[in-house]
């Protein structure tokens, strides 16, 4: 089951890109974007996280951190991170697998890899929007920028 607006999000403690530890918990104070999404270099996830990349200035000038999770190794996410010039954390879900994605709601069992998943956690550590899809659905980023521009107001 997914985690829904108001849930209290999972604090999580993963490996980045260059294998430096992200914590959620000393993210606190400010909010920050979850984006979870299945593969690294795959067709559907390349461009979700290019447009993330491009539009990028609508988060972080909201004050808002945004990290991307899969369940890839830390050494494909910096290899994905070096050739699509990402400028946020990828963080490697990859052991035990799948566990963040788990606690999200956001895991496909069967295939062992994580939903294209987006949660918005507030300042305080709650979910302000949660948005969980199948591992095709290609997600509209139009939701995220919604629910950002709401928690300013």
């Amino acid at each position: 089951m997914s985690l829904s607006v108001g849930d209290v999000a999972p604090d999580f403690s993963l490996p980045d890109q260059d294998k430096q530890i992200v914590s959620l918990e000393e993210l606190r104070g400010a909010p920050v974007l979850l984006v979870f999404y299945p593969f690294a270099f795959s067709g559907l996830c390349t461009g979700e996280l290019c447009q993330l990349r491009d539009e990028l200035a609508v988060y972080t000038d909201a004050g808002v951190k945004v990290l991307a999770l899969s369940t890839d190794p830390v050494f494909s996410l910096k290899a994905f991170r070096e050739k699509e010039g990402f400028d946020f954390p990828l963080l490697s879900d990859f052991w035990p697998h799948g566990a963040t994605a788990q606690a999200y709601g956001a895991f496909n069992d069967k295939a062992g890899m994580a939903l294209r998943a987006t949660f918005l956690v507030d300042a305080e550590g709650k979910v302000a929007f949660a948005e969980v899809n199948g591992a095709g659905d290609v997600r509209a980023q139009s939701g995220w920028k919604q629910a950002v521009s709401s928690l300013a107001a």
